[in-house]
């Protein structure tokens, strides 16, 4: 899975991106700090992976893993070229999902680049040159199509109308996530890599004096309320206090977030939404050799998950063995789940859940 950390210059990107992943990207009160975009890999924190590593001492254990990508700063009139406009659009191109960085925050010595703390015009920028980058990208495809109609093709009749529709749909300002399509018509605009059809997450950037009234904050709600347009995901933090939180160790990091009384990270909860967001799952596998976190689509059936670890397995699906972590840890091994009647024999039909620990039959 990969996010791209995008918003306006000077809004706490490279901030928020140190923080989650540690990895030390330049940060300055500048415009364009971030030219080439920063990458960090983070595991996604999992107790039932650690849970599972403890219990059959693997020698290896691997978490399932985000990237981030710390994209450029864009402003307006990015899709014209515009400051890095092209590279940031390009970079944005190669992403799963959007995280939005968007200033909730007061600071007169942080300078926005618009002059004044404004989040819902900040996230239309934005928007709004995404949206005229597709309409370019629209553009060029039904002058494809188009050539193909003269041709008395049907199939490119129905795309052409559909297109149309999509195009006016971004003139009137809307991004085309918030458009009902088919999956054939899915299908029409995946060579487009469309920019507004991205599932985006709005991150709320606040100050350490805001946390403890930020249900309340009246610039945090009026992202919640933009979002609610869109369906799009809303989580707030304060990027400052994160970084922070990320130089500490355990006893002193427990130990901050209790006199801000944070329960969960910025981390853990941006994860927690890319997750939602994209629909995603774990199922795990365990032994003493590895325990290991599968990421997954819900509704995957039991052998494209298999597939996940090596296609033989998805070629030569047999059954799948099955428990669920839960019913693992409250009984403390295998052999107790068997003499239970807990174990599972699963067949093709068989739909993956969230937290399924599996060992798969196959033969090639």
């Amino acid at each position: 899975m990969k996010i791209g950390i995008v918003g306006l210059p000077n809004v706490g990107k490279s901030t928020l991106f140190n923080a989650i992943t540690k990895a030390g990207a330049e940060c300055a009160n500048y415009p364009f700090c971030t030219i080439e975009p920063n990458v960090g890999m983070v595991n996604v924190p999992d107790r039932r992976i650690d849970f599972l590593t403890n219990m059959y001492s693997s020698q290896k254990t691997t978490y399932a893993t985000i990237e981030f990508v710390d994209i450029a700063g864009l402003v307006k009139g990015a899709s014209k070229g515009e400051g890095l406009g092209n590279k940031f659009l390009s970079h944005i191109r190669q992403t799963d999902a959007i995280a939005q960085v968007v200033r909730c925050f007061e600071d007169d010595k942080i300078v926005h680049v618009n002059g004044n703390i404004d989040p819902i015009g900040d996230i239309e920028t934005i928007n709004l040159e995404l949206i005229f980058a597709d309409i370019e990208s629209v553009n060029k495809k039904i002058d494809k199509v188009a050539k193909l109609l003269k041709s008395g093709d049907k199939k490119a009749k129905v795309d052409y109308d559909f297109l149309i529709n999509v195009r006016t749909h971004l003139e009137e300002g809307k991004p085309v996530r918030t458009m009902e399509m088919s999956d054939d018509q899915e299908e029409v605009l995946k060579d487009i890599f469309l920019l507004t059809i991205k599932p985006i997450i709005y991150i709320a950037n606040v100050s350490e004096n805001q946390i403890s009234s930020v249900e309340s904050d009246p610039y945090v709600n009026k992202v919640k309320e933009y979002a609610k347009n869109e369906n799009a995901k809303v989580i707030s933090l304060c990027a400052k206090l994160e970084e922070d939180l990320s130089t500490l160790d355990d006893s002193d990091r427990e130990e901050l977030m209790k006199d801000y009384q944070i329960e969960e990270s910025g981390l853990d909860k941006l994860i927690k939404a890319s997750y939602s967001l994209l629909g995603l799952i774990s199922f795990l596998t365990c032994g003493k050799d590895e325990t290991r976190a599968w990421t997954i689509t819900k509704g995957t059936k039991a052998p494209s998950a298999a597939g996940k670890i090596h296609t033989d397995f998805e070629r030569g699906f047999i059954k799948a063995e099955v428990v669920s972590f839960e019913d693992l840890e409250k009984y403390g091994s295998m052999n107790a789940l068997k003499e239970k009647g807990l174990v599972r024999l699963e067949g093709k039909e068989y739909v993956v859940k969230d937290g399924d620990v599996i060992v798969f039959r196959f033969n090639v």
